[in-house]
């Protein structure tokens, strides 16, 4: 593993169901990304493109094979490491938004942090760059409800971006949104990738929205083609 590799996944083996009922998901996947890229993880549905998303995120710890992130190989560490380690590397943005309804925007993108601990108004600068950068500033204190598909897209990525992290792992971001709203979320993506040097690792279906990473990875019956 290269200095400059920040994730690594090696011959990633992963099945679901028991005995006679197996369905071989991953077959010896292997990859690399490297530190500010922007990466498509691409394949047809079934493919298992989400699973191995979620197994980098380690969001789920049963596999066969290797995962490092930032040098720390996760599928060794221990659940409150890995905790700690998602909340200090990792940014999720997913399909569906997963706001809290009864929270408005800006308490929206705070909760990961005052949830470790961290205080409103320590995060003011920052908080104030994030909604600049993600065209929320005038929304800050508007509610879910009161928010369109992409602006509610919008809200998950700040909140994914606040504190940092080294890594943005993104689950069909667009698959909720119509066309403009989607073009405005990958602009978001390539922004934060160009400005902010965050590596991406976005799965998707849509060749549009591959166009906008450096490079494509692609997945075939559970291999890397």
């Amino acid at each position: 593993m290269s200095n400059n590799t920040i994730i690594e996944v090696k011959n990633v083996n992963k099945s679901f169901g028991k005995k006679d009922n197996v369905t071989k998901v991953l077959n010896d996947a292997s990859f690399s990304v490297e530190r500010g890229e922007f990466v498509s993880l691409m394949g047809a549905s079934g493919s298992g493109k989400s699973t191995l998303l979620y197994l980098i995120g380690g969001l789920d710890r049963e596999f066969e094979g290797s995962i490092s992130l930032a040098g720390e190989e996760i599928n060794r560490m221990k659940e409150k490491k890995l905790s700690k380690f998602r909340l200090d590397k990792i940014g999720f943005v997913f399909q569906f938004y997963n706001l809290v309804q009864n929270l408005n925007v800006e308490d929206n993108i705070l909760l990961p942090l005052t949830v470790k601990g961290k205080k409103k108004s320590e995060l003011k600068k920052e908080l104030d760059e994030i909604l600049r950068l993600t065209g929320l500033t005038e929304k800050r204190k508007a509610m879910p409800s009161q928010l369109s598909g992409g602006q509610q897209q919008r809200v998950a990525i700040a909140r994914a971006i606040l504190g940092n992290p080294e890594i943005i792992l993104a689950d069909e971001a667009t698959g909720n949104l119509d066309s403009v709203s989607g073009t405005e979320i990958m602009e978001l993506f390539k922004k934060l990738n160009d400005e902010k040097g965050i590596t991406i690792l976005q799965v998707t279906h849509s060749e549009k929205c591959a166009s906008y990473s450096s490079r494509i990875v692609k997945i075939e019956n559970g291999h890397i083609a």
